[in-house]
C-alpha cells in the first residue's frame, strides 16, 4: 500500500483551486496521473517545512519545487507521460523552459509589481489569508522578491529603465502565448487526447492570468484573443477539478447531485406506493356484478311504468 501523500499549497479563488502557478501545476499533474494527494491550504510560506510552496510530504520525505515533486510522483508509478516518445519528452522540456523564460516574468509582474494590480488585488488577497502581524510584511516581501527576480534575469538600471524592462517582458510573454496557441492548435491537449506534464505546466501558468480579475489586464486581454488556450483552461477546470466556466464548485455540484438524488428517491417512493395500492385493489374480493333492470319505452316514446302495464 502506497504511503499517504499530502500537498501544502496556497488556496484558490476566482473559480481556481489555487492562485499559485506552481501549486496549480502540481495539482493538475496529480489529477492527470491519478495520484491520491491530500491537499492542505496554508496561510503563508513560512509554515511550509522548507519555506517553498508547494511542498509534498510522504512519511519522512519532504519535497518542494514542482519538477522534483513530479519526479517523485513518477517514481511512485503516477506517470502522466508514459505514452510519450523521446521526441515528445524533449519537446516537453523545451516548452517548459520557454514558459520559465518568457512567460513567468510577465506573470510575476502582473501579480506582484504592477502597482494597481498589487494594491487592489494581490496584496489584499494574500494579506487576508495570512495571520497578523505577518500580513503586514509578507506580501511586500513577496513583491520585492518578484521585482528582484525580474531585474536579475532581464537587467535593469543603469542598462535599462524599468519602463523598458516592463515593455520587453510583456512582448516576450505575448510571443510565448502565440507559440503555445499555435502548438496546441485544435487538439484538446498538447500531445493528443491525454494530458501530460506539459499540459500541467501550461495550465499552471495560464489559469491565473485567465481567471483573476485585475484592473490592468494587458496580458489577460491578449490571452483571451487566443480562444483555444482559453478553452484549454476551461476544459481542465471542468473535467479534472469539477469547476465549470460559470464557476460551480465541487461543493455546489455535490449539493445539486444530492438534491437530485432526493427528488429521485421521492418519486420512486410515490411510484412504489401507487403500485402497492393498485395491487391491493386487484387482490381485494369483488362483489358480483348486479344486473341492471332495463326500462322499456312505450310506442309513444314514454317509459312503460307498472301502472301503465296494469291498466286494461
Amino acid at each position: 500500500m502506497a504511503a499517504p501523500m499530502e500537498l501544502s499549497c496556497w488556496g484558490g479563488d476566482w473559480d481556481l483551486p489555487s492562485l499559485h502557478p506552481e501549486s496549480l501545476t502540481v495539482m493538475a499533474y496529480a489529477k492527470f496521473s491519478g495520484a491520491p494527494l491530500t491537499v492542505n491550504t496554508i496561510d503563508n510560506s513560512w509554515r511550509a517545512p522548507k519555506g517553498d510552496i508547494p511542498v509534498l510530504i510522504s512519511e519522512d520525505i519532504v519535497i518542494s519545487q514542482p519538477a522534483k515533486i513530479l519526479n517523485f510522483l513518477r517514481k511512485q508509478k503516477y506517470n502522466a507521460d508514459y505514452k510519450l516518445s523521446a521526441k515528445q519528452g524533449a519537446d516537453t522540456l523545451a516548452y517548459i523552459a520557454l514558459l520559465e523564460e518568457k512567460l513567468r516574468p510577465a506573470l510575476m509582474h502582473t501579480f506582484w509589481v504592477e502597482a494597481e494590480n498589487y494594491c487592489s488585488v494581490t496584496k489584499p488577497w494574500f494579506a487576508s489569508r495570512i495571520a497578523f502581524p505577518l500580513s503586514l510584511y509578507l506580501p511586500g516581501k513577496m513583491s520585492r522578491e518578484a521585482l528582484n527576480r525580474i531585474l536579475l534575469t532581464r537587467g535593469g538600471p543603469p542598462l535599462y529603465t524599468l519602463t523598458e524592462v516592463e515593455a520587453q517582458i510583456y512582448r516576450d510573454a505575448k510571443e510565448c502565448l502565440n507559440l503555445l496557441s499555435k502548438r496546441l492548435g485544435t487538439s484538446q491537449f498538447y500531445f493528443g487526447d491525454t494530458p501530460t506534464t506539459l499540459d500541467a505546466f501550461v495550465f499552471g501558468f495560464l489559469a491565473p492570468i485567465y481567471k483573476v480579475c485585475f484592473p490592468r489586464v494587458q496580458l489577460q486581454d491578449h490571452l483571451k484573443q487566443l480562444p483555444n488556450l482559453c478553452r484549454f483552461c476551461d476544459d481542465i477546470l471542468t473535467c479534472y477539478f469539477r469547476l465549470t466556466v460559470s464557476g460551480h464548485s465541487p461543493a455546489g455540484q455535490d449539493t445539486v447531485d444530492a438534491n437530485l438524488q432526493k427528488l429521485t428517491q421521492l418519486v420512486n417512493k410515490e411510484s412504489n406506493l401507487i403500485e402497492k395500492m393498485d395491487n391491493n385493489l386487484r387482490k381485494s374480493p369483488q362483489p358480483p356484478p348486479r344486473k341492471l333492470t332495463m326500462l322499456k319505452l312505450s310506442a309513444g316514446g314514454e317509459e312503460s311504468s307498472p301502472v301503465n302495464r296494469l291498466s286494461p
